[in-house]
């Protein structure tokens, strides 16, 4: 008989992508396994694609309704706080914050309170071009977020929907934007990259990135974690 005490239900907003979905999934069990804690979690599979065309149709509105029927769908299910595994699908968080029926853990927050703890005034962004595009939605406040050249956009952004489209990261891949990250701090003066995709999980860890940085899914997940089990 299994004695572990269960936590409290998580709502997961998966498929966006497939690989970050995986990856809250693992860290989370793991973290309520190091707690003595049972996982429960239901999920449901949104569209990577719906979620990019209202991000380029600037439809906050839109994306908020598409995705608070997902969480419709787990609280019915029995979830009692619900997580969007990914940064872009945050474009609307504001709209879906005050629509969701369920609590929302909400991925910049506990972003802007690294921020504010580092101290750190300028900053640089990897993750999907319309995550790069927008500055990540305005929802950073002071921070200065620098702005990569043409090329360098083209190729994070590449980058990245490649990773999403495969659910692989190559040492290529690592490389190109290590050495990236580099030119941006010594050339730019920025004080870290913000990893702000979590399949950026794929190509990057404590023991392979050699330059300042935060990882926005690492924040989320240590919030979520926090928030259910503490």
């Amino acid at each position: 008989m299994d004695d572990q005490k269960q936590g409290r239900c998580i709502g997961l907003v998966g498929g966006l992508g497939v690989g970050a979905t995986v990856h809250y999934y693992t860290e989370l069990a793991r973290a309520h396994k190091a707690q003595g804690r049972a996982l429960d979690m239901v999920t449901a599979h949104a569209e990577t694609s719906r979620v990019f065309a209202y991000v380029e149709a600037d439809d906050r509105d839109g994306l908020a309704e598409y995705l608070c029927a997902f969480i419709s769908r787990l609280k019915a299910a029995g979830a009692v706080v619900a997580v969007v595994p990914a940064v872009t699908p945050h474009y609307c968080v504001r709209e879906l914050i005050a629509s969701s029926p369920l609590p929302l853990f909400n991925i910049f927050e506990p972003l802007r309170q690294e921020i504010a703890a580092r101290a750190l005034r300028r900053v640089a962004v990897f993750g999907s071009r319309s995550v790069m595009d927008s500055a990540l939605f305005g929802e950073l406040g002071d921070v200065e977020i620098l702005r990569l050249q043409p090329e360098e956009l083209d190729y994070v952004g590449q980058t990245y929907a490649e990773l999403l489209r495969t659910g692989k990261g190559l040492e290529e891949q690592h490389q190109g934007l290590t050495a990236l990250a580099h030119t941006l701090l010594g050339r730019d003066g920025a004080d870290a990259v913000i990893f702000a995709g979590t399949d950026l999980t794929l190509l990057f860890n404590a023991g392979n990135t050699d330059f300042p940085y935060i990882d926005c899914a690492a924040l989320h997940l240590a919030a979520i974690t926090k928030g259910l089990l503490e």
